[in-house]
């Protein structure tokens, strides 16, 4: 049984399955949805922070706002309770961090991100967190 379910989104197709997977497990189990938008920031850390840097950084924060919007929509109109989550830094780590914080049961993830690269193999992001988490992890493929 499952009472706290993470999901990570980044507005990839298989992160929409994964959502779409993890709105289906709440209604299944009566569970919490905690969704979770990571903006990576340690792309940018070894670059010296400046006006292009500041304004590419807001870019990406507003783009998570806006795809946590949706899933708040999208949840509401399911009936699923959802609590949203920005975070930056390491997308893996950060997604292992805040399903231990919030003592999630489960973490679904897509099985791979938006990165072409990351389409060659298992996402970098899946990986890591299928390797470091002590959660249960469901990865949904496309």
């Amino acid at each position: 049984m499952f009472r706290k379910i993470l999901v990570a989104i980044d507005g990839s197709e298989p992160a929409n399955r994964a959502f779409e997977e993890a709105l289906g497990e709440a209604g299944v189990w009566n569970a919490e949805v905690h969704v979770v938008y990571v903006v990576e920031s340690g792309l940018f850390s070894s670059l010296p922070m400046d006006n292009t840097l500041e304004i590419i950084y807001s870019v990406l924060q507003q783009e998570g706002e806006d795809i946590l919007e949706a899933a708040r929509k999208k949840a509401d109109a399911a009936g699923i309770q959802l609590t949203t989550h920005l975070r930056q830094g390491h997308a893996g780590s950060q997604i292992v961090s805040l399903a231990e914080e919030l003592g999630a049961d489960l973490i679904i993830l897509g099985s791979y991100g938006k990165s072409g690269v990351d389409r060659l193999l298992l996402g970098s992001v899946t990986d890591y967190v299928v390797q470091n988490s002590p959660i249960t992890t469901t990865v949904v493929r496309s």
